[in-house]
């Protein structure tokens, strides 16, 4: 399913079950929010988000450590997570929803064009995954937006008390 329909089965379910949701974004740089907000009634789901382009917005906004960061660079999946958690406790958030990744033209710390990662927060924890996308930067970042707003439709579909977060 595209963005614009997956984004409206999220606001729809979270509408229901009383959650809130935020973003935390690098590659895709609020993609996901926008999508999430365009759906009329996101209002009472989509509590805010934070474009995470840098490293240190990463670092002062949504608290992902510094040593993580160094050593293991923006584009992992303890970063997602760590962004994830971040924009879940800045925003006071039921869910909260990362991605991060290598859009292109040109690789990123050593990662391919089309790596990403994508995260999901909730109170029973965080789940990561990885993707690897091919195209151009639009479709990577399209694919990127899809991919995560799945993952969240799964988390809302199966329960935040599941084990998938």
């Amino acid at each position: 399913m595209t963005g614009a329909g997956r984004a409206a089965d999220v606001v729809g379910l979270a509408t229901r079950r009383g959650l809130t949701v935020a973003t935390a974004e690098s590659l895709t740089a609020g993609m996901v929010a926008a999508t999430l907000a365009d759906v009329p009634g996101a209002s009472s789901v989509l509590q805010g988000g934070v474009v995470a382009y840098q490293i240190s917005v990463k670092q002062k906004l949504l608290n992902v450590d510094a040593d993580l960061l160094a050593r293991a660079g923006a584009v992992d999946a303890r970063v997602a997570a760590a962004m994830a958690d971040g924009a879940r406790a800045a925003f006071s958030a039921d869910i909260g929803v990362a991605t991060t990744g290598v859009a292109g033209p040109s690789p990123h710390e050593g990662k391919p064009v089309g790596t990403v990662f994508t995260a999901i927060s909730t109170a029973s924890g965080t789940t990561t995954a990885e993707h690897h996308f091919s195209g151009g930067r639009d479709a990577i970042r399209a694919a990127s937006r899809d991919a995560v707003l799945d993952e969240l439709h799964a988390v809302l579909v199966g329960g935040t008390n599941s084990d998938q977060g």
